[in-house]
């Protein structure tokens, strides 16, 4: 009885290819736990002005966007360095430019549960400092740049510089 087995090199053809097979679908694998461990939020401060109103106040008007992979959420924001709540006269509001609503977050500290900006979407945030009536004398003229520094849940800080007019 003679038995004819397969020859040595299409045995070693085929288990290269099954070899190749493996290799892409744990590729493709391994791509999408990644992908899963690297979302990163990315908040980009796309335009930022200030207006007068007369006497001292000012608003300052920052359209930011979100250009990373995951949610972000702002948590606090700082002018010069010193968070919201340290003035007694600054109101912060933001305007969603997808629905054009306006939500009020409350005067001198933004509400607990911050302000939401999704993948991909843009809020426009304004800033109202009515220096006129400030309790600490944190004066504030024309000319002057101040900081303003978004601060997100995720522990990550913008900051952007502003002119008063």
């Amino acid at each position: 009885m003679r038995t004819k087995a397969i020859s040595p090199v299409i045995a070693t053809v085929i288990i290269v290819s099954v070899a190749i097979a493996i290799a892409v679908a744990v590729a493709f694998w391994m791509t999408g736990i990644t992908g899963l461990f690297t979302r990163y939020e990315k908040l980009e401060v796309v335009n930022a002005y200030a207006t007068s109103n007369g006497a001292g106040n000012w608003t300052i008007f920052l359209t930011v966007k979100n250009s990373g992979t995951s949610d972000a959420t702002i948590d606090e924001v700082f002018i010069n360095g010193r968070p919201l709540n340290a003035y007694t006269n600054t109101t912060v509001c933001t305007a969603n430019q997808t629905t054009d609503s306006t939500i009020v977050l409350g005067n001198e500290t933004l509400s607990a549960s911050g302000i939401s900006v999704k993948t991909g979407e843009s809020y426009t945030l304004e800033i109202v400092i009515d220096n006129a009536n400030s309790c600490l004398n944190m004066d504030f003229a024309s000319g002057q740049i101040i900081e303003i520094k978004l601060h997100t849940a995720a522990g990550n800080e913008y900051p952007k510089s502003v002119q008063l007019p």
